[in-house]
């Protein structure tokens, strides 16, 4: 029987690998440099290199150790071939297949979104559900499919780009998709604070946020809890576009429940009710109950949930 499993979660600028116990015990965790020069082509050789320096060091042996499960910042397919992964330069092939030859491990990939909800699921906010969607604010929007305890990654890869699903299609703005109305275009850190400036430009109303140099997430939600009336509504809006996405999803995949993870989660409770309230009013009355959590893993969700995609 194996005793250990890495979880590895690559970023635009570093990539987070955690040595776990299979009983999910977090041993020891370390970051390395993403290099996106020359189209990413040393990033899974990096990889190699340093879980195989980590075994060296413990005196693992290969034998040891389940896999290696991996989170990547794109659409990834179920056999572990990736979509593009703009930020990292990387075009269509699997990802896993090659990992897997560098290091003479099993390996599985997946979209990071997706992983941070395994994850969660694992050891984190939504320890004891089998069946949730978790959500990421933070830059962007993403999200996350469990079913069964299992990823949901979809034809493509591209299940649970909630950040994507149409909210507002009257809005003109372009989101960095190339579509308009998504809903991470307001319900992103980068999004509020977008809803931000159109609300301070487009009326007199009186608000702490005026004397603010540079206005953040942070800022409106601080504002907001102190009474600001132009920031508690900038939250509404923000619950009002998330509610309204997770009442259409919930009656696709009707989860028990939303684990709210990300940045703008750590506004904490005023967060949950705004997104709570909203939906509870739009959603189908079968998914209604649906709890509401928060993450707890942090910017670990991605490392647990690779080594729990190996596990599985």
């Amino acid at each position: 029987m194996a005793e250990y499993v890495f979880g590895v979660d690559i970023g635009g600028t570093t990539v987070k690998i955690g040595l776990f116990s299979v009983e999910g015990k977090l041993l020891e965790k370390w970051e390395i440099t993403t290099r996106t020069d020359e189209g990413g082509k040393y990033i899974l050789s990096d990889i190699a290199a340093s879980i195989d320096d980590k075994i060296k060091e413990k005196e693992i042996s290969k034998a040891d150790v389940a896999g290696i499960g991996m989170g990547v910042p794109g659409p990834v397919r179920d056999d572990g071939t990736v979509i593009k992964c703009v930020n990292l330069g990387w075009g269509i092939f699997n990802v896993a297949d090659e990992l897997s030859s560098l290091t003479g491990l099993p390996v599985k990939a997946g979209n990071d979104a997706n992983m941070a909800a395994l994850g969660e699921m694992w050891m984190g906010g939504g320890k004891g559900y089998k069946n949730q969607i978790m959500v990421t604010l933070g830059t962007g929007v993403g999200g996350g499919i469990i079913l069964d305890g299992k990823m949901v990654a979809g034809t493509n890869g591209a299940g649970g780009e909630i950040g994507h699903m149409t909210v507002d299609p009257e809005e003109t703005e372009v989101c960095n998709c190339g579509k308009t109305g998504c809903l991470e275009q307001y319900a992103s850190a980068t999004g509020i604070v977008r809803m931000a400036k159109i609300a301070l430009n487009s009326s007199d109303k009186p608000s702490k946020l005026r004397s603010v140099q540079y206005v953040s997430a942070k800022e409106i939600f601080d504002a907001a809890k102190e009474g600001d009336e132009l920031s508690a509504s900038l939250v509404d809006e923000l619950g009002k576009k998330l509610g309204l996405a997770l009442s259409a999803t919930a009656c696709v995949v009707d989860p028990e429940v939303f684990v709210i993870g990300g940045g703008v989660s750590r506004a904490g409770q005023i967060l949950l009710d705004a997104v709570e309230k909203h939906y509870r009013a739009y959603a189908f009355h079968a998914c209604r109950k649906t709890e509401f959590k928060l993450a707890t893993l942090g910017n670990d969700a991605g490392m647990y949930g690779g080594a729990a995609s190996i596990l599985n």
